[in-house]
């Protein structure tokens, strides 16, 4: 499985790409920002994508998603429950000073327990409400790899004051729904440095006296 995660857009959110190399599909996962080093590596790997997947609403996730599925006509997946925040990316937009990125309709809604295939492939869908209410985590159990968005992060957990956080709720998501995978897991999280499902059982400050 080809797998390079591009850090983009001012708040270097990373953006996964998974390539199957016998059939030359792709999915990607959080397109926020410059589609054009995302389309670089699809180039290079000839790659064609068929799913664009958005963990959240939040800007530095999906800002870049409606020009990534119109350069590849791939469709995108994304939870029903993030739909307001999608639809007030412009109020996103001001708080960073960034011009508003266009609008991407969603295709198809992701929900928890469905399953993503890319060729032989599962991609499994976990809810994991907190950050937002419809954030979701993606568990590849071939590949023994979590693309958790901004649920959990090396060290630390996503941030629950903005708009449809819930520090509660986070918590009980990690401890329900990501802490029960095998400890060799490869966390990728939503920013900065990868970890591992063990590493955040033993050393996470955030998850002590939770768990």
């Amino acid at each position: 499985m080809i797998h390079e995660i591009l850090p983009v857009g001012p708040l270097q959110c990373n953006c996964s790409i998974f390539g199957d190399e016998a059939s030359r599909e792709a999915l990607v996962v959080d397109p926020g920002d410059e589609i054009g080093r995302i389309l670089a590596v699809l180039k290079k790997h000839e790659l064609k994508v068929t799913a664009i997947v958005i963990t959240h609403a939040h800007i530095d996730h999906i800002g870049g998603a409606q020009k990534l599925k119109a350069a590849t006509g791939a469709p995108v997946y994304m939870n029903a429950a993030d739909t307001e925040l999608q639809k007030h990316l412009d109020t996103q937009a001001s708080w960073l000073g960034m011009a508003p990125p266009e609008h991407v309709v969603i295709d198809s809604p992701l929900k928890d327990g469905d399953t993503l295939r890319l060729a032989s492939t599962e991609f499994h869908v976990l809810h994991t409400p907190g950050h937002t209410q419809g954030s979701v985590s993606v568990w590849i159990p071939s590949e023994r790899k979590l693309v958790a968005g901004d649920t959990l992060f090396q060290g630390s957990i996503g941030r629950t004051d903005l708009p449809g956080g819930d520090s509660q709720q986070i918590l009980r998501s990690i401890e329900g729904k990501l802490m029960p995978l095998p400890e060799d897991t490869l966390v990728i999280a939503g920013h900065g440095p990868s970890t591992t499902i063990g590493q955040e059982k033993r050393s996470n400050p955030f998850l002590r006296g939770w768990m």
